[in-house]
């Protein structure tokens, strides 16, 4: 772009930006949106300068400050929505093969368990079944279901210990001593 026309468009956006933020403001209903909407459709809008600024600049930005506008809620309504959270997600790291290497790693210590463990484990944490309704399903007691699974996950924790499989905690549930004086 030469300097003349650079100047030009200096000046148009100096005696029109006002407006046309005004225009991504009620668009937006937020600064920071209606700001980077504003400042994407100029940057667009300098490259064509010598071709638009003929016509009518002002109602050729406004238009695209519509479209522009379009586009983003178009692609917002394609992703999901964020969501703020209170402390930050664990960084990702650069290279996945980390987990890939955690889930073949379960594969494989999965597969050798025997069935009956391998369908506990698989209807109690994959498909967040209770107790009651897997024993059901594969025939036995709530406290055979129980102690499959103990089973299962204290030999996963032999086959696999990358997987880092450490019981929880469980609270105390003993009553505590009281002491007479």
């Amino acid at each position: 772009m030469n300097a003349d026309l650079e100047r030009e468009f200096r000046e148009f956006i100096e005696a029109r930006s006002h407006t046309l933020f005004r225009t991504a403001l009620a668009l937006t209903g937020h600064r920071q949106q209606a700001e980077d909407l504003l400042q994407t459709v100029l940057v667009r809008g300098v490259r064509h300068w010598a071709r638009i600024r003929t016509g009518a600049p002002e109602a050729y930005l406004r238009t695209a400050l519509y479209r522009e506008h379009t586009s983003w809620w178009r692609r917002i309504r394609r992703r999901p929505a964020e969501v703020s959270a209170e402390r930050l997600p664990e960084p990702a790291t650069a290279d996945d093969t980390a987990r890939v290497d955690l889930r073949l790693a379960l594969r494989q210590a999965l597969a050798q368990l025997p069935a009956k463990r391998r369908a506990v484990l698989v209807l109690r944490y994959l498909e967040d079944r209770p107790d009651s309704e897997i024993a059901k399903i594969l025939g036995c007691s709530e406290s055979t279901v129980r102690s499959q699974a103990a089973r299962a996950l204290t030999r996963l924790r032999e086959l696999s210990p990358e997987l880092n499989l450490q019981p929880k905690e469980e609270p105390n549930l003993q009553p505590k001593e009281v002491v007479k004086r």
